[in-house]
């Protein structure tokens, strides 16, 4: 089962943009922390969620997802189109149990490496306004206009009302359907 891979569309930067989110230049900067973070994700646990004992992780010739690439754009698709895992699966060749297992995988080792690059979400009110506060002073340090001229959000005039005709769905002169049947 062939599918999606990154060999594919790395030379389409629209692509990597539409399936991703992410241009070109931001996914390869996130390659080399997301592979550090899955080498040191799978030294301890096994794909199947339970803990290395044994042998360590290899990729193998038939591994569905081989590159690094490969496993980013798995999960980035994943989050960006949300689709089921059947579906998911079936687009990067595999059967759902494994898309599953890939997922479970790739979530948390994609919010480690997002940390890593002091991308990741916040989740506290304190971390989020002490990152706020520092992306405002980042800010009217490269502007130098004065902070007030400088809108918080940009708004436009409301415009018009449709021209378009509406339809009125309650009016007794409006049928949805026919009542007879034409033969």
């Amino acid at each position: 089962m062939a599918g999606l891979r990154f060999s594919t569309i790395g030379t389409k930067p629209t692509e990597i943009l539409d399936l991703t989110s992410l241009t070109s230049h931001e996914f390869h900067i996130l390659v080399p922390p997301f592979e550090m973070a899955f080498q040191a994700y799978m030294r301890e646990w096994r794909l199947d969620g339970k803990p290395r004992t044994a042998r360590s992780y290899t990729t193998y010739k038939n591994c569905p997802l081989p590159l690094p690439e490969d496993r980013l754009l798995f999960i980035l698709v994943y989050l960006k189109t949300n689709p089921l895992q059947v579906a998911h699966g079936r687009m990067f060749g595999m059967r759902q149990n494994k898309a599953n297992q890939w997922i479970h995988v790739l979530l948390p080792v994609l919010r480690s490496s997002l940390r890593t690059l002091g991308d990741a979400p916040s989740r506290s009110l304190a971390d989020l306004t002490q990152r706020l506060d520092s992306a405002l002073a980042d800010l009217s340090e490269q502007v130098p206009t004065a902070p007030e001229s400088v809108p918080l959000f940009v708004t436009t005039a409301p415009s018009d009302a449709s021209r378009a005709p509406k339809t009125r769905m309650n009016r007794k002169a409006v049928i949805a359907a026919r009542k007879n049947v034409i033969q």
